[in-house]
């Protein structure tokens, strides 16, 4: 049976996961369970991702690329090492760690992968990550909404009937979504959401209100140095994390930065209650979100049996305060929220390839899509109407088909403008993309000018559009996808050689760890071997492998002298 992992590629964290014995379980990278969605260069000439990499964005902000997955779908750039790349690439470089990370703890080749993503992501975004994913050389199986994703981890194995509210806030993205749980199967009845809300708008404004303080005592603007502004950022999001469990945390960072050559130091007393107060109109905004999918589904507060909370900056007090008070619900995190949208990803994993999973999944696309138009009205032509073929909440895959005639006597050509959003107005919503269909009959309007238009959303929420013409036999059509990730099957493939060298990039085992490694793969060859011992030895081996990828020499030299003791008893 071909291996499938699943995958959460986060804003601020990633990690991969797949369904053992029944239950998804995280695939580790030594003692860490999802790794930084991080990506860095250093002045070795080496690149690094994860752990790695956040730790050198403090010392070269300039080398390093965090929070890529808000550019997805943009034609935006980012430097690093003097070269452009674009955030499918940078976040082909977080997937290809992935996909070591998942080898090693698994034992052989993973070429397929479920990719997760915001439930609010546009089209193009998704064909961004169906991109990245490829350029990491994974076949992508499927893309599901991380929310849709969490819900499938939380109803594994719960055959009561339930209605959930999954409320994801991340590190850069927001969604909710309504699901409905039904003897196994996961429906997903309206989705809502903000691709720009998240933990890095908390760290934003917590790190502003303390540069403003800085200034007016110092008469220094931290945010004009970029080493002084992502050192503050940094000691920002790790106040809020301590924020949520502390009433108060003291930010000190020595010499942040200097004033004529004397240095300046930072220390600030941090409260809860201030961050609360700079974060309630944030939290308002996914207030809002909540208050459109239960509307759109018809559902009200008394009907919601439980609120899964997902993503790391639901550990924010003021968030469980105000969806408890808002639903009269306390909510709810058995899962881990950190972890929820890659476990949920695995459980999806495992029902494409096949293993015996009680659940099914059932999801909605979260935006209306269609064409601009021109529409009919008091006798007057009226241009940039917005023609919706496939409406916000419809279960997907999905099929639609609409008949449009041309506008005009001798008409050849027609264009057809693909959107998606809610505005009655084609060019307020966000366009998809757009193409030609030529050689039209150019005699009168009749029924032989007539032009099909047919819509089809698959499970992965990416659309094609055709144009039919039934008359002259014409049709062309359009995959809609972003900009900057529309490439070749020949620039996908370089670009895969390309990642696939760049992480290569890494100092060599010495010849005493490669020595150790080969004899522990020996005897894991050995089908004799106990599975207690088994176990033991594949995770001191999967320790070992990623303590060297992070560079942690603490790690290798605790691990290795076990590994050794390990070998001599089971080799005597």
């Amino acid at each position: 049976m071909n291996r499938i992992i699943g995958i959460d590629l986060g804003t601020t964290n990633s990690g991969a996961a797949i369904v053992r014995d029944g239950t998804p379980i995280m695939l580790p990278h030594g003692k860490e369970r999802i790794i930084p969605s991080v990506v860095s260069y250093n002045e070795d000439g080496e690149w690094l991702v994860g752990t790695p990499a956040r730790n050198q964005y403090v010392l070269t902000p300039e080398n390093t690329v965090r929070s890529i997955k808000r550019k997805m779908g943009s034609s935006d750039s980012v430097k690093l090492a003097d070269r452009k790349f674009s955030p499918p690439e940078i976040s082909a470089l977080i997937l290809r760690e992935l996909k070591g990370i998942a080898e090693r703890n698994l034992g052989e080749e993973v070429t397929d992968a479920v990719i997760t993503v915001p439930a609010y992501f546009s089209d193009a975004a998704r064909q961004a990550t169906h991109s990245a994913g490829r350029m990491a050389g994974f076949n992508v199986r499927r893309i599901i909404n991380e929310p849709t994703a969490a819900a499938l981890a939380y109803g594994l194995n719960r055959m009561e009937d339930q209605m959930v509210l999954v409320y994801d806030l991340g590190g850069g993205t927001f969604d909710v979504s309504l699901v409905e749980l039904m003897g196994g199967i996961v429906e997903v009845r309206a989705s809502h959401g903000d691709t720009q809300l998240g933990g890095d708008d908390i760290d934003q404004l917590l790190a502003e209100d303390i540069a403003t303080w800085f200034h007016g005592l110092h008469g220094v603007d931290l945010r004009e140095g970029r080493r002084s502004w992502a050192r503050l950022l940094r000691a920002a999001e790790m106040a809020k994390i301590q924020l949520s469990s502390h009433p108060y945390t003291w930010i000190k960072e020595e010499y942040i930065t200097e004033k004529k050559g004397v240095p300046l130091h930072l220390e600030y007393e941090a409260s809860r209650k201030n961050i609360e107060t700079l974060i309630r109109p944030l939290l308002d905004k996914t207030m809002k979100s909540i208050q459109r999918v239960m509307d759109d589904a018809q559902v009200s507060k008394e009907q919601i049996d439980q609120v899964l909370l997902v993503g790391g900056s639901t550990h924010i007090p003021a968030v469980w305060e105000l969806i408890g008070d808002a639903l009269d619900t306390e909510p709810h995190s058995s899962i881990n929220p950190e972890e929820a949208v890659a476990l949920g990803a695995g459980v999806q994993a495992a029902i494409i390839a096949g293993e015996t999973i009680d659940a099914i999944l059932v999801d909605v696309t979260p935006r209306s899509l269609g064409i601009a138009v021109v529409g009919h009205f008091m006798g007057k032509d009226v241009p940039d109407q917005y023609a919706v073929l496939i409406r916000r909440n419809t279960t997907i895959p999905v099929t639609q088909e609409k008949v449009f005639y041309k506008f005009h006597p001798g008409q050849d050509t027609i264009e057809v403008e693909v959107y998606q959003g809610e505005h009655p107005i084609a060019s307020e919503n966000t366009e998809l993309g757009k193409f030609k269909v030529r050689g039209l009959a150019s005699d009168d309007f009749d029924a032989s000018t007539e032009v099909t238009v047919k819509f089809d959303l698959d499970v992965s929420g990416m659309l094609t559009v055709t144009a039919h013409s039934r008359d002259m036999g014409k049709e062309e059509s359009l995959t809609v996808e972003a900009t900057s990730a529309r490439m070749s099957e020949a620039e996908i493939m370089q670009a895969q050689k390309e990642i696939a060298k760049t992480l290569a990039q890494k100092p060599p085992q010495t010849p005493e760890t490669l020595a150790l490694l080969e004899r522990a793969r020996d005897l894991l060859a050995d089908d004799s071997l106990d599975d207690e011992d088994r176990y033991e030895l594949e995770m001191l081996v999967t320790e070992i492998d990623a303590a060297h990828e992070l560079g942690d020499q603490d790690s290798l030299d605790e691990a290795l002298p076990s590994l050794l003791d390990l070998l001599f008893d089971l080799e005597d």
